[in-house]
């Protein structure tokens, strides 16, 4: 009687450990593949690049601000480090991220920073764990406003103009 139990017990946990590792090789190719769509997306858009450089030479509201992001706490960085995002930011563990969030929690392209008409917008990329403004998860684009506090795994930063 005790040998059926172990080898069902035995299956049981080959078969909890196959879908913990499915789940894992999931969330991987589901970051891999959220990492190349900004480079491909920033090549294929050439009228937003034109658009861009408009607002930046004074042809929109952009044109007049300086969208940035401050630091307030993110492993590699010092607090007060300002990135700029007048053409937009990808913040992500992936080389090719504009802000480079070193941290456990981030996924490769795990958030964006765009120009919408005359105001930038923060969206969540579809991350594992989440992108927070003012401590909330973001469930679509939001507007970004002076002093917004966005947060990335244990990384936060604060929007300014």
């Amino acid at each position: 009687m005790d040998e059926p139990l172990a080898v069902a017990l035995k299956f049981g946990f080959l078969a909890v450990l196959y879908l913990f590792l499915l789940w894992v090789s999931r969330s991987a190719l589901r970051d891999l593949s959220r990492g190349i769509e900004p480079v491909a997306s920033a090549q294929a858009a050439p009228a937003e690049t034109s658009r861009r450089r408009d607002e930046a030479q004074g042809n929109g509201m952009l044109g007049a601000m300086e969208p940035r992001l401050e630091v307030i706490a993110a492993l590699g960085y010092e607090p007060g480090t300002i990135f700029d995002l007048r053409d937009g930011a990808t913040p992500g563990r992936s080389e090719h991220a504009e802000i480079r969030v070193d941290d456990a929690f981030a996924s490769s392209a795990h958030a964006r920073i765009f120009p919408r008409g005359d105001f930038m917008h923060v969206e969540d990329m579809g991350s594992t764990n989440g992108t927070y403004l003012n401590g909330r998860q973001l469930r679509g684009a939001e507007r970004l406003k002076v002093a917004d506090v966005i947060r990335i795994g244990d990384s936060e930063y604060r929007y300014q103009e």
